[in-house]
């Protein structure tokens, strides 16, 4: 039977005002999941329930909450297989990485289990006598979390678990097209004990959701938003925060750079290249977007890369493949504008276009499903929207460089900033290319995707507006400094102004 959703408040289902079909893109007839869509007003009505519920959560310990965070670890762990299946049932993610998703919230749990004991604040000594200074983490409030379906549950856990350990309720947005996923682990995180209304899941679509959103605002039910998605929606969503005088955690899109150079391992470059580019049908905001290859290995390289992507698998995401489906069939839209973009002075290596029984992939023909050929297009050049602007899907652009220098400039160019990579075998160019690169993540011989639980994540420029996920600086996103100082004196001391005077000879000489 066909899984029925809905959007759950304060423990309880919520109205539907219209409904969506959740469907498998690598059998698209195979509905996963039908969901009932909430509107702006239940968006809303789930944020005056969170505020509510946010109060008592606030005042449970924060070891108490971290031993939360902790069963939730345990609890998806155990259900880790089903969960991954369920997410490459949904969105075409190939299994494995489906299972490497889901350990991330494993991870995520890890590492914040303890920061229940670690919320640290710290003394501070007062410029006067008789009296001390403290600060302490608060946490802010309600976080509204809206989050992409390329990864329905590692993203999301990056907001819901440092939020929840913090004291804060949340109300989560997930796409549309990964509804059951993120149902699914709403469900895991519920199980954990959770007190009804801290939680909140509401399933909308992007006009209600904005809607609710800016009336949550209004009503100051709201205090935190934090949004994984395109650049051009978080420009709205951030517009829509500075208007209320909040700072949104905003995690965008990129075009990410990985520059080759003449020292580097070619094979493990071509791999590195592989992954980056094709893993999840390029749909990670972290995927490669343009190899920038020193020109003296421009032509080995990229015919080891076009060897390596013609006989890369792409086929049904349950099995052990490189590449699945595209997540839906509106990305699939986008990305025929994507590839449009190819012009006359390109080079393209390779077959380009959906995958069908008259241009397969290997011997595979893509029948039912939204499948695509992975693309690699050469002589990209600065002018071109394929290297400026991000293409969510399967395609990287190829382009040449003469120094470091002018590989930086490159890297930087399109005015996104999330991740970047550079292959060499010289720590000098390593620390140059880190040194003068825009991204907020840099790897060297390793590929542009892949985080971990314990480092920053995020980006500047397009790709975000410096926030940063994971790791203990997250928590600056979900808390709030304040400042205490309790003067035990028994007299009004004015700071900058009763203030002990030690003067010094500043005439003297030796």
């Amino acid at each position: 039977m066909t899984r029925q959703i809905v959007s759950v408040v304060g423990g309880k289902d919520a109205a539907s005002f219209t409904t969506y079909d959740s469907t498998n893109p690598a059998r698209t007839s195979e509905v996963v999941a039908r969901v009932g869509l909430a509107d702006a007003g239940t968006f809303a009505a789930a944020c005056r329930t969170a505020k509510e519920a946010q109060r008592e959560w606030a005042r449970t310990p924060a070891p108490v909450r971290g031993r939360v965070i902790a069963s939730i670890g345990r609890l998806v762990e155990a259900n880790a297989e089903s969960l991954a299946a369920l997410v490459t049932e949904e969105i075409g993610k190939p299994y494995a990485e489906a299972l490497g998703e889901v350990r991330e919230i494993v991870d995520t749990c890890d590492f914040f289990l303890g920061e229940g004991r670690r919320l640290y604040g710290q003394t501070v000594p007062s410029e006067m006598p008789d009296k001390n200074l403290f600060t302490f983490r608060n946490p802010v409030g309600v976080a509204a979390v809206i989050t992409a379906g390329n990864f329905p549950v590692a993203v999301p856990s990056w907001y819901l678990v440092p939020a929840l350990l913090c004291g804060n309720a949340v109300v989560w947005k997930p796409a549309e097209y990964a509804a059951a996923s993120a149902h699914a682990m709403y469900r895991l995180f519920a199980a954990s004990g959770l007190p009804e209304g801290v939680l909140n899941v509401v399933f909308a679509d992007g006009v209600q959701t904005f809607e609710g959103l800016d009336t949550a605002l209004e009503e100051g039910t709201v205090q935190k938003v934090g949004f994984t998605g395109s650049s051009e929606v978080g420009r709205k969503i951030g517009e829509l925060c500075g208007r209320h005088l909040q700072s949104p955690c905003l995690e965008l899109g990129g075009k990410n750079p990985m520059v080759v150079m003449p020292d580097a391992d070619l094979d493990l470059a071509v791999e590195g290249a592989l992954f980056a580019g094709f893993g999840t049908a390029g749909q990670r905001c972290t995927s490669l977007g343009t190899v920038i290859v020193h020109e003296s290995i421009h032509d080995a390289f990229v015919e080891r890369f076009a060897s390596a992507v013609e006989e890369s698998v792409v086929g049904d995401p349950a099995g052990g493949v490189l590449m699945g489906p595209l997540l839906d069939q509106k990305f699939a839209d986008r990305f025929e504008e994507f590839i449009g973009w190819i012009a006359d002075h390109h080079t393209v290596l390779g077959k380009v276009g959906k995958i069908t029984t008259s241009e397969p992939h290997g011997g595979f023909t893509g029948e039912g499903g939204i499948y695509y050929h992975p693309t690699v297009v050469d002589g990209v050049t600065p002018e071109d929207r394929l290297f400026l602007e991000e293409t969510f899907g399967p395609i990287v652009g190829v382009t040449t460089f003469r120094t470091l220098d002018e590989a930086i400039e490159l890297a930087n160019l399109p005015g996104y900033g999330l991740s970047s990579s550079i292959y060499t075998t010289d720590p000098r160019h390593a620390f140059r290319f880190r040194e003068g690169v825009s991204a907020g993540m840099v790897s060297v011989n390793n590929s542009t995707s892949g985080a971990e639980a314990h480092l920053p994540f995020g980006g500047n420029g397009k790709s975000g507006n410096g926030s940063r996920q994971s790791g203990m600086w997250v928590l600056d996103q979900f808390t709030r400094w304040q400042a205490m100082n309790w003067d035990h004196s028994g007299r009004l001391q004015k700071a900058q102004m009763d203030v002990a005077d030690i003067v010094p000879d500043l005439e003297f000489r030796l």
